[in-house]
């Protein structure tokens, strides 16, 4: 059923879209296993949209991560895109094998940060992505997963695998201070009264791994 939900969003040009995928939740919280939307750059939508094939046996790769409303068409394209740039991406669904609808009503969801491990675990396992080169990337609750996902006091402190890189849009930075294990990018709005980009300043990293904080003049939208 989860599966048939998620083909209904990616539309009736499913022959020309990424697979979805199942894997195995590394954490023990549960579900067992979680699924997502997996485009990659020699195949499908992506191909298509990055022109000349692509030579390489073995692909960078992307995890991507949702708002608060969840999975979406958007989700994919933000894969497809990725896909056509040369990356292998990874949309992941939170919510769904979970049996939630919304999450835009709490600010975070610390299983997020888990599903991006279980992602990269699954990723580092394919023939084709090159495990050394696997990074996050997400927006807004999303974002928050993000810097969650490379913390070392929070999820990253369970794993030994490492992101190689961080991409945040607009997330909310809640904690005072975080020691990041990858460098990490955040993108936020200058006019954004939602998630100011000034709370990800005083919360930057480490030296070894500092965050870059991004401002552009317009205002984003929370989702």
């Amino acid at each position: 059923m989860l599966a048939i939900g998620l083909a209904s969003w990616l539309g009736a040009g499913g022959a020309w879209a990424g697979a979805l995928v199942e894997f195995p939740n590394v954490s023990e919280r549960g579900p067992a296993t979680l699924v997502g939307y997996l485009a990659r750059p020699d195949q499908g939508l992506s191909a298509l949209l990055g022109g000349a094939g692509h030579s390489v046996e073995r692909f960078p790769a992307v995890v991507v991560l949702h708002g608060c409303s969840g999975i979406s068409s958007h989700s994919a394209g933000i894969a497809d895109r990725l896909g056509s740039e040369g990356y292998v991406a990874l949309a992941v669904d939170s919510l769904g094998p979970r049996g939630v609808a919304s999450r835009c009503g709490s600010i975070g969801y610390p299983e997020q940060a888990f599903d991006a491990h279980s992602a990269r675990r699954y990723l580092a396992q394919q023939g084709f992505v090159d495990a050394a080169r696997i990074a996050v990337l997400g927006q807004s609750m999303g974002g928050i997963a993000v810097l969650y996902a490379v913390d070392r006091d929070m999820a990253a402190q369970y794993f030994t695998e490492r992101f190689q890189a961080a991409i945040a849009y607009y997330p909310a930075c809640v904690l005072p201070l975080v020691t990041l294990t990858a460098p990490t990018l955040i993108l936020a709005g200058e006019r954004d009264d939602w998630t100011p980009a000034e709370r990800c300043r005083e919360s930057e990293g480490s030296d070894e791994n500092p965050a870059a904080v991004g401002r552009s003049a317009a205002a984003a939208n929370s989702c």
